[in-house]
């Protein structure tokens, strides 16, 4: 899929996804700088999909690619995943783009294929739009000058791989930090306390969204909104199995909305053991619970759904309750900065309600 009539040239503006949130968080950029839109052209901005290699994402954001098309922007597909050569060749196709663009947005600075490409563009204005809790650890790195590293990452001396991509990744850090000539701007629903000398804080209010859908029709009773926690080693199965269980009877809890990367046995296994109806939503939670129908209440674990929905859901009858991750339920293999981290996320989040997973 190659960018649509409309752009002459070599962009303005590139964006770069690897996730359905990062281009929906894209998209909200856009309408809050006036880029797209009905009444307006998306000429001079190009949305670039890295795709990953999972069915659900995959599926997930060629939704959100109709949509951005249906504001006017066009969209390059990249199969940037599809076997050994199909790097160099994603990349080597990119390389004219990112040599023009005066503006270069990106859903995920830890990516390593995202820093690979901060090497080769010479934009000087740089944008990072929310992907999710990741964007929080990002800015306070980069306030503090560390090496870029997800947050659940287990702790301790950097393997082969990240040795090897050392220099890599700490030119793209530099490339994000402000200097002469050179504009960082972070886009985010997320609190941000730590921001850099220099960089601009825009804030991401959700209104492409709450323009775009709804607002929704409110069910009774409650949905939960699950979390990639188990599969990303820091929860224990077991007992996140037990945790929903009792978080679904306490609150009378019907449907829960499936995160993309949980695994087909762990659904499997929830329904099964605690009566819930699996969804696998076909979008971003934000735009399916704006569409609607969804239930009055909306349980969910730390995540970024428990900054978001607020906002989504401005001015609906819809509740967002939060539930803490106990100590006791982290893996040994948890980094030891988890623990802090969620209940960061938790303790920031504006408009929601503090629940347990025994809670009437």
């Amino acid at each position: 899929m190659n960018p649509r009539a409309g752009t002459t040239g070599t962009p303005h503006t590139l964006a770069f996804v690897e996730s359905p949130v990062q281009l929906l968080n894209v998209l909200e950029w856009a309408h809050a700088h006036g880029l797209g839109g009905p009444e307006r052209s998306g000429a001079g901005f190009t949305l670039v999909v890295l795709s990953p290699m999972d069915p659900m994402t995959r599926g997930q954001l060629r939704r959100m690619a109709e949509l951005a098309r249906e504001d006017g922007h066009a969209v390059r597909w990249e199969e940037a995943r599809g076997g050994a050569a199909a790097p160099f060749r994603t990349i080597g196709g990119l390389s004219g783009l990112l040599r023009g663009a005066e503006r270069v947005v990106m859903g995920d600075p830890f990516s390593r294929y995202v820093q690979l490409l901060l090497t080769i563009t010479r934009a000087r204005d740089l944008v990072v739009v929310d992907d999710g809790t990741a964007t929080m650890e990002f800015v306070a790195q980069l306030a503090r000058g560390e090496r870029l590293v997800r947050w659940h990452r287990k702790g301790g001396r950097p393997g082969p791989r990240d040795v090897l991509f050392g220099p890599v990744s700490s030119s793209a850090r530099r490339r994000l930090t402000p200097g002469e000539g050179r504009r960082v701007e972070i886009f985010s629903s997320m609190p941000i306390e730590e921001a850099p000398e220099g960089v601009t804080i825009t804030q991401n209010a959700f209104a492409w969204t709450r323009s775009r859908f709804g607002p929704p029709r409110v069910a009774k009773g409650a949905d939960l909104v699950g979390t990639s926690l188990v599969e990303t080693g820091v929860v224990d199965a077991d007992r996140y199995v037990t945790a929903v269980g009792a978080l679904a009877r306490a609150h009378g809890a019907t449907r829960y909305f499936a995160h993309r990367r949980e695994s087909t046995e762990k659904l499997h296994r929830l329904a099964g053991e605690t009566g819930l109806e699996i969804v696998r939503p076909e979008l971003p939670l934000e735009l399916i619970a704006r569409r609607g129908p969804i239930g009055r209440t909306i349980l969910s674990f730390p995540s970024t759904v428990v900054h978001t929905l607020p906002l989504a859901l401005a001015g609906t009858e819809v509740r967002v309750a939060v539930c803490d991750i106990d100590p006791g339920w982290l893996t040994e293999n948890a980094s030891p900065r988890a623990q802090g981290f969620l209940s960061g996320v938790t303790g920031t989040a504006r408009d929601v309600t503090r629940v347990s997973a025994g809670q009437q």
